[in-house]
């Protein structure tokens, strides 16, 4: 797996998007920018045409980005199906357990000082490093 540099800049400058998108949202139309409530919204909710516009610019930004090479991302090319299959199960899990995901409790929770989001969040992150320094991914 190739690693990529970190580039505090474009760190900066990314985190500055989310975090003024999840507000903007939060502002304009009062909702919380949570990728998983969103996506589970689609199905259920009247107001599904900005859901659908929310994660199709989820997925066509990054694509448009990696297609014309203005951004890079490690490779996933030489990780067994089976072991991303896996990944995205256990995300999804704790997604449900969690009652949200990194976006809605670690930017959104956050950012509105949400005791619940605080806690959920800490979970998140010693999940990453514990899962990292099991299976040796730390570099």
């Amino acid at each position: 797996m190739t690693i990529v540099n970190f580039t505090p800049w474009s760190a900066l400058l990314g985190g500055m998007l989310i975090g003024g998108g999840a507000l903007l949202l939060l502002i304009v139309g009062g909702r919380i920018a949570g990728i998983s409530g969103i996506l589970a919204g689609i199905g259920s909710q009247p107001d599904k045409g900005w859901r659908i516009a929310f994660v199709i610019g989820l997925v066509a930004v990054p694509f448009m980005l990696f297609s014309t090479r203005l951004s890079e991302a490690p490779s996933l090319a030489g990780i067994p199906v089976f072991r991303l299959a896996l990944a995205g199960l256990l995300v999804g899990i704790g997604t449900r357990l969690g009652n949200g995901c990194t976006s809605g409790h670690g930017i959104c929770g956050m950012g509105r000082l949400s005791p619940r989001s605080m806690v959920a969040t800490l979970v998140f992150i010693a999940a990453g490093i514990t899962t990292v320094t099991l299976l040796g991914l730390g570099g």
